[in-house]
């Protein structure tokens, strides 16, 4: 049997990512020097958050959805990771 999710829920959701995307507007206007990678990115991970909790269900989902989202991030970092260790190491063989 599927759960039927309130409309209201998915009305705040929105609501909420309209708010984050007006932040994310408005950061890139604003010069916070160093800061505004540390900025958008929050407001990024955030709204990525958002969606995976409301949109794609993974609130009040089984615990092996919840694995399953857990390892998908892990194995993001994992690229990450080794690209960015390529990219570092880049200048040590010449």
């Amino acid at each position: 049997m599927e759960k039927v999710v309130d409309p209201k829920i998915y009305f705040r959701t929105a609501i909420v990512l309209l708010v984050l995307l007006a932040a994310t507007w408005m950061i890139a206007y604003i010069d916070l020097g160093p800061f505004n990678l540390i900025a958008a990115l929050a407001i990024a991970i955030t709204k990525a958050i958002v969606i995976a909790l409301f949109f794609m269900h993974i609130k009040g989902s089984s615990r092996l959805l919840h694995l399953a989202a857990v390892a998908g991030v892990m194995w993001l970092l994992i690229l990450i990771s080794l690209t960015l260790s390529d990219y570092f190491t880049r200048s040590w063989v010449q």
